[in-house]
């Protein structure tokens, strides 16, 4: 584990650890979500930066879950995560795997990609058909729980960009 990662502990059978950017990205969501509710939703300062914080800890639990479905679909594959690194590029994180599993069959690849996004479309759906059935600001939030996994942690996880998400994986290895 490089010396800028730092173990946190455990989740789910992951060992978890964090950058010194996962401050930073936490920061930049909090102050990102409480403008965001300040201007949109005309809250005063203080509630929107408490809710912003909030709504960190609900992303945060986001990536935790999307990297629980990549785990799931590795552990499925015969060849299982061991971790998750929080904090890369301040608010992306990625899965760690053994250094000696060796060369995997392309397929293995495809199959623990394709774990995160379909995990997170899940629980998107199942959160926003949740919140439109409820009223009132508990309502909003878990629609806006369901809409980041659904478009963030899982139809953008799909896109690939710099060989840095889950898209970028699977277009490599279907090119195999």
């Amino acid at each position: 584990m490089p010396s800028k990662s730092t173990p946190i502990g455990r989740f789910a059978g992951l060992d978890l650890f964090i950058t010194p950017q996962f401050w930073y990205g936490c920061a930049l969501l909090t102050v990102l979500i409480g403008l965001g509710l300040m201007l949109f939703a005309a809250m005063p300062p203080l509630t929107a930066l408490l809710a912003g914080l909030w709504g960190t800890v609900l992303y945060w639990l986001s990536e935790l879950l999307h990297h629980l479905g990549h785990a799931t679909a590795a552990r499925r594959t015969g060849h299982p995560m061991r971790g998750v690194r929080l904090g890369v590029f301040l608010i992306l994180a990625t899965s760690l795997y053994p250094k000696d599993e060796g060369e995997l069959p392309a397929a293995v690849h495809i199959r623990r990609a394709l774990g995160g996004p379909l995990a997170s479309a899940l629980i998107g759906l199942i959160l926003i058909s949740i919140g439109l059935m409820l009223s009132g600001t508990l309502a909003n939030w878990i629609v806006g729980a369901g809409l980041l996994n659904l478009f963030w942690f899982s139809l953008g996880a799909l896109t690939p960009m710099m060989g840095m998400t889950d898209g970028s994986t699977l277009l490599f290895y279907w090119r195999k």
